[in-house]
Parts: C-alpha cells; sequence; structure tokens
C-alpha cells in the first residue's frame, strides 16, 4: 500500500513553525536554518495548492487551511510519540535517570538495591548531570533535580522533597559541643555559591569564618569537612551516613531553604508505571532520610 504525502520533512517543519507561530524558532527547534524552513514550508503550499501561513509586518499566522492541518499534524505526532514511547519500553524496560552528581553518589546510588529488591524486574541506569536537561532529545527518562532553574514549560513536574541545609563538621571542630563559625575555615561550593549566605539569612546567626575554601562540587566540600578542614554547608541528604557514624555533626538543626527536589518527565507519569513507581519510591526514600537524619540531631 503506498501513501501519497508531500514531504514528512516540510510536515514536520510546518508543525515547528506552526506551533511557534515562527520560522525563527522552528528553525532552533530543529536545528536548521530559518531559509530552510521557510523553503520547506512554500515547496508544501505549492504541493497542495494552499497557503497556509498569512505573512504579515514580518510575523506569520495560520490561514483556516493551516490551522486545520496543525490540528491533523498534532494528532499524529502525539500518537507517534505515545506509540515510539511504548516501543522503547516494549524493548528496553531501563528508566534512563539523569541525577545530581552529588545525591547521585551520596544518596541515589546506594539505596538502588533496595529499589531493586522492591521491583526486581525494573532496570535503572543511571546518569550523573545537573542543571538544564533535554528530555525530549537526550534519551532520558526522568531527571532528579533541585528547582533551582528554569526548564521547558512542556514537562511534566512533580516535587518529591524539600531541601534542608546545615552546617556540617568534624568532631575535632567543636569546642565545648560548640561550632564557632567564626573560627573556621568555611567551606564553599561552586555549584551553590550562595548557600552560606543563605543559611545565615535563615538562622539569624553570622558566620564570617576565619578562612574560606571553595570546591567543584558538594560531594568535595563535604569531604573536606570530613577530614576536618573546615565546616561545610550540606544539605540533609547528602550526610546521612556520615552523621550516623559520627564522621560528620550537625551542631545546628537542618532548615528548610525554600527549594524543593522535583522529579522531571517529558510525558506524564500515569502513563508509564514504571515512572510512577519510581516517583513514588523516591519521595518514601527522601522522606525516611529527612526523619532519620532530623531524629539522629534531636
Amino acid at each position: 500500500m503506498s501513501y501519497h504525502l508531500p514531504s514528512l520533512n516540510a510536515i514536520r517543519m510546518f508543525e515547528a513553525a506552526a506551533r511557534h507561530l515562527s520560522l525563527v524558532k522552528a528553525a532552533d527547534e530543529l536545528h536548521v536554518t530559518h531559509g530552510a524552513v521557510s523553503r520547506q514550508i512554500k515547496q508544501l503550499e505549492e504541493n497542495l495548492g494552499i497557503a497556509l501561513f498569512e505573512r504579515r509586518n514580518r510575523a506569520i499566522f495560520l490561514t483556516r487551511a493551516g490551522m486545520n492541518l496543525q490540528s491533523t499534524c498534532t494528532d499524529i505526532m502525539r500518537q507517534l510519540e505515545a506509540g515510539l514511547r511504548q516501543l522503547r519500553q516494549t524493548e528496553d524496560q531501563a528508566l534512563v535517570i539523569s541525577c545530581e552528581p552529588t545525591i547521585a553518589m551520596r544518596w541515589l546510588i546506594p539505596r538502588l538495591g533496595k529499589f531493586r529488591q522492591q521491583y526486581p524486574g525494573m532496570e535503572i541506569h543511571l546518569l550523573a548531570a545537573g542543571g538544564p536537561v533535554d528530555l525530549h532529545h537526550g534519551h532520558i527518562d526522568l531527571a532528579l533535580r533541585r528547582n533551582d532553574f528554569v526548564w521547558t514549560q512542556n514537562y511534566h513536574v512533580t516535587r518529591v522533597a524539600q531541601e534542608l541545609i546545615a552546617p556540617v563538621c568534624a568532631q575535632g571542630l567543636l569546642k565545648q559541643g560548640k561550632l564557632q563559625l567564626n573560627q573556621q575555615c568555611l567551606l564553599h561550593t561552586a555549584t551553590r555559591p550562595d548557600a552560606w549566605a543563605q543559611w545565615q539569612k535563615l538562622s539569624g546567626l553570622t558566620a564570617r569564618g576565619k578562612s574560606q575554601a571553595t570546591y567543584e562540587h558538594f560531594y568535595l566540600s563535604l569531604q573536606a569537612a570530613c577530614v576536618g578542614l573546615g565546616a561545610a554547608m550540606a544539605s540533609v541528604y547528602m550526610v546521612e551516613d556520615e552523621i550516623r557514624n559520627g564522621q560528620l555533626l550537625a551542631p545546628h538543626a537542618f532548615m528548610a531553604d525554600g527549594t524543593d527536589y522535583v522529579l522531571l518527565s517529558a510525558s506524564p507519569f500515569d502513563e508509564d508505571k514504571r515512572r510512577l513507581a519510581f516517583l513514588d519510591w523516591l519521595q518514601q526514600e527522601f522522606e525516611v532520610t529527612a526523619q532519620a537524619v532530623t531524629g539522629l540531631h534531636q
């Protein structure tokens, strides 16, 4: 059976231009030139014998025919996306998850064995990365992030847990059971440069420090704290093991800093039972950690 269709590449470019009402934005999305998009749409209009856009004052507007074609394209794209997603799930059951490096190393990886016991048929493929993420073209199913950046508007986002922070240090830095922050080296991290200043606002305490040191990642500053090089600002989810075994102490209570950990998905969570299972497990485990560490502190 043959299909008498115009160029599918032209239809793809038309769909992007119709969605953005911009040839430039369509070109950026498809990684082609503005001229390439314009030529493909012109050829499509000539092939159909119908004008799909009105061009006025350097802006484009859909004609009635263009609106009808856009509606058809949108339905087809959604069906194709759903079919391909189902195909990937059938052929490869591994969930590809992008996670911030320190949370991945210090929290998620040590708990993956527990996840596999609870969901023995579900495989996880973990990628360590932070900040913005491309879920549509990066072959990533889910991304665990802190909501300190702007993500693509059409992502599906669910809150996992609130962030809780506090200074941590080795036992040897305490004097009479107290941490004199103005007499310590304050350990900073380049990924959260304002963490100490933010904690001071929340706590009402002053932490000038006798010196400062900056590390590229949280896990480096926490390792420095473990060996007594100074006091580091820590997330409650990054230091549970060290606080349990006494390697690190948290002389001040963990406090909510106003941010949350969130799980990002390109498709609705309820369309994929694996995503729902991972989300549910993640929320429960974050809560267990927060309660355990704050309970140890009390």
